[in-house]
């Protein structure tokens, strides 16, 4: 199952050893030893226990070589949030589109360009972070291996010390008919320096409703005294699979945001770990899902406190329709050396249907003596008793049942601080629940 990915790799090693530098084809060769030697994870391991990958195992998904030309500026348009000036880079099926993007006049110290521009223009930068802070090393992280061995195209967000992204940065990948078939291996390197500032959000589409893989891998740095925050928004076609990681690592006095919403793709994992590595560092971690038929959406966080006086805050919501399957592990780990920890987590999930499912499993691993830590996990139905009372006031059931379920999504995506984002958001789950 996993010769065509070695053959893929052959091919890649082939054609750009000349251009790529020692240590990126270096690691490139250690990645996909790594990979041949686990394979793609199975359902016998515990982070996958619930998600089975023998679709995209079993598929034999062939690298995208090129992009197509049919995805045009109009089908981008309605994911920019109404936005298009915001500096934005477009990837069509994996490859940068520079005709598509609109990076603009940045702010000084703020640099957006394509992972290849970045090898040449800043090859230290590059070499520093990545490949540097996620990790290939165990069973579960075979998709990181996988795409540390693949990796085609990316985005790289430098925003420099001190520097202010004034505007929201947009990656957005998009995915056509032409990619049927075809994998995307995506890597994406973001690095908030000391005490920088900026909002950057990865959008992932498909125009069509082609089957294919996308395997992102994005790489984060907050330095000390830096806030950033990440949005990832999953509108992929409904016969795609989708594996996306975010890892991020913080320094002292940062604070990482985070906000995943997941509505697209047959299968869908996205894997969201940050590290607390210096003292004073906080972590937000909040997101959606939305799925229905027969689709199965997974998360994984990993919150790890390394550093004394940090602080977590974690909030999930599912809703699932038809015979959708939702999967939520969360684990907030703290080290010995990590006292005054003030961690909190939860998920939430509305079940719309008899067949639906959930596992959801939040955990505390607690090495610390001196701090305040608290999860949970709840899996229900329609309140009956907001449905009789709206009903009471002239409302049908069926649009009654709708306002609920889009107020139980609404919550959590009030958390969103860019404005622009969470109404656009919103105003896709109110669609998706009231047609209005």
């Amino acid at each position: 199952m996993t010769q065509a990915y070695v053959e893929d790799f052959t091919t890649t090693a082939d054609g750009g050893a000349a251009a790529e530098p020692a240590w990126l084809a270096e690691a490139r060769a250690q990645a996909m030893a790594r990979f041949e030697a686990v394979g793609f994870p199975s359902t016998r391991g515990e982070d996958w226990r619930y998600t089975s990958v023998a679709p995209i195992a079993e598929a034999d998904f062939r690298a995208l070589r090129s992009a197509s030309g049919e995805v045009t500026a109009g089908q981008i348009a309605p994911y920019t949030f109404g936005h298009p000036e915001w500096p934005t880079l477009v990837f069509v099926n994996g490859r940068c589109a520079p005709e598509l993007s609109s990076v603009g006049a940045l702010p000084r110290g703020v640099r957006v360009l394509p992972l290849a521009q970045a090898l040449r223009e800043e090859p230290a930068l590059v070499e520093r972070y990545l490949t540097r802070i996620a990790g290939s090393e165990q069973p579960a992280q075979a998709f990181t291996a996988l795409n540390t061995a693949l990796m085609q195209d990316g985005a790289v967000v430098l925003v420099g010390r001190e520097a202010r992204a004034d505007q929201p940065i947009h990656l957005v990948y998009a995915t056509d008919a032409y990619a049927a078939r075809g994998a995307a291996h995506l890597r994406n390197l973001i690095v908030a320096e000391r005490h920088a500032e900026a909002t950057v959000i990865e959008s992932y589409l498909g125009t069509g409703e082609a089957t294919y893989f996308t395997n992102v891998v994005t790489e984060v740095e907050v330095e000390a005294g830096a806030t950033l925050r990440h949005y990832k928004v999953q509108r992929e076609s409904p016969r795609a699979y989708h594996v996306g990681t975010v890892e991020a690592r913080q320094e002292r006095d940062s604070h990482y945001v985070s906000f995943s919403f997941a509505t697209g793709a047959a299968l869908s994992r996205t894997n969201v770990y940050t590290v607390l590595a210096g003292e004073g560092c906080g972590a937000t971690l909040n997101g959606l899902y939305m799925v229905d038929g027969d689709q199965h959406v997974d998360h994984q966080t990993r919150i790890e406190h390394a550093q004394p006086n940090c602080f977590s805050r974690e909030v999930y919501k599912g809703i699932l329709d038809g015979s959708s399957r939702a999967v939520f592990n969360g684990k907030v780990y703290v080290h010995p050396v990590a006292q005054k920890t003030d961690g909190k987590q939860s998920n939430n999930n509305l079940l719309l249907s008899d067949r639906a499912h959930v596992d959801t499993k939040p955990q505390l691993e607690i090495f610390a003596d001196d701090v305040k830590c608290t999860h949970g996990a709840t899996v229900g139905r329609i309140d009956e008793t907001a449905l009789f009372y709206m009903k009471s006031r002239g409302l049908s059931r069926d649009l009654a049942r709708r306002l609920l379920t889009y107020a139980f999504a609404a919550d959590v995506l009030e958390t969103i601080e860019v404005d622009e984002v969470r109404v656009g958001l919103e105003q896709l789950t109110l669609e998706r629940f009231t047609g209005e």
